[in-house]
């Protein structure tokens, strides 16, 4: 089965929304340069409420604004701070501080590095060094008791090669000094748009696969692609789906139904569309056999 989650990079109304996740037990998602670097701060306030509540976290990307605070702070240089990204080590203890101070909370649950590919467009061995480089002060965090686990959110650094499941154990391993490393989760894109994790995973390969098979959290992002899909996706292919369903609800329960996945990220602003997803979200999942036979009308479309 997969959880509903809270996304909150495209989500309005943070603090309504992340109080009715964190009620429901729901993960919540989130990162420093969301909602113009003000996500974090929104989401805050609703936690306290919920102390079981679950939140993940990101390095990598910020706003001009904190930017400027990392120059000022010494951790970036005014060049480096100008590309709007970052997973160098001081940068990346800097900001788990900053994250564990904007949250509220002593302990992050989980820290991803977002979009590690930006890191060096495109040469896979000065990546997989900054991975390693970086990992090691992720693992620093989880022994000072700052965090519990790490992990990558990425949007084509599987598909483009760059890393794969087993890169990044290693890596983990190597940044750790031991197989007992806190690599613990991957967020990656899957939807109708994004198909080719979830054949790979019908097909038991792929990142999906992969990082199942290792006990990996698996977060699907961008379900709805940016909410595009459910304009797109008609009625009849909802009913091929499920009949019943909604096209935005067919489209999620396509993502909940990939083998491997365990939760799936969605900026649901408003109870009306959170209830919908969760709905479709606690559908029986569609068997390996029909996610095939449906992926197949699309792909030969």
């Amino acid at each position: 089965m997969t959880d509903l989650a809270l996304g909150t990079y495209r989500c309005r109304a943070i603090p309504e929304a992340a109080a009715r996740a964190a009620a429901s037990g729901a993960w919540i998602d989130t990162a420093p340069n969301y909602a113009h670097g003000r996500a974090q701060r929104d989401l805050a306030p609703a936690l306290p409420a919920h102390p079981g509540s679950r939140v993940s976290t990101k390095a990598g990307f910020f706003t001009a604004a904190t930017g400027a605070d990392a120059v000022r702070a010494h951790v970036l240089d005014g060049e480096r701070a100008a590309t709007g990204h970052s997973l160098a080590p001081d940068y990346l203890r800097w900001q788990v501080d900053r994250n564990r101070a904007e949250l509220g909370r002593e302990r992050l649950d989980l820290m991803l590095l977002h979009n590690p590919e930006r890191a060096h467009h495109g040469n896979r061995a000065a990546l997989h060094d900054t991975l390693r480089a970086a990992f090691a002060v992720l693992e620093e965090a989880v022994a000072a008791g700052h965090l519990t686990g790490y992990g990558i959110a990425t949007w084509h650094g599987f598909a483009d090669g760059l890393f794969t499941v087993a890169d990044l154990l290693a890596l983990a391993a190597d940044a750790a000094g031991t197989r007992a490393h806190h690599l613990a989760a991957v967020q990656l894109p899957v939807s109708l748009v994004m198909l080719d994790p979830l054949l790979q995973a019908l097909d038991g390969h792929g990142p999906i696969a992969d990082a199942a098979s290792a006990g990996l959290t698996v977060m699907a992002s961008a379900p709805l692609h940016g909410g595009e899909l459910p304009t797109i996706t008609g009625p009849e292919l909802a009913d091929l789906i499920r009949p019943g369903l909604t096209p935005a609800q067919a489209c999620l329960l396509i993502t909940a139904s990939c083998p491997g996945v365990t939760h799936l990220l969605l900026a649901a602003s408003s109870a009306p569309h959170w209830d919908e997803a969760a709905v479709a979200v606690a559908q029986p999942p569609l068997d390996t056999s029909r996610l095939r036979e449906i992926t197949g009308v699309l792909t030969s479309a």
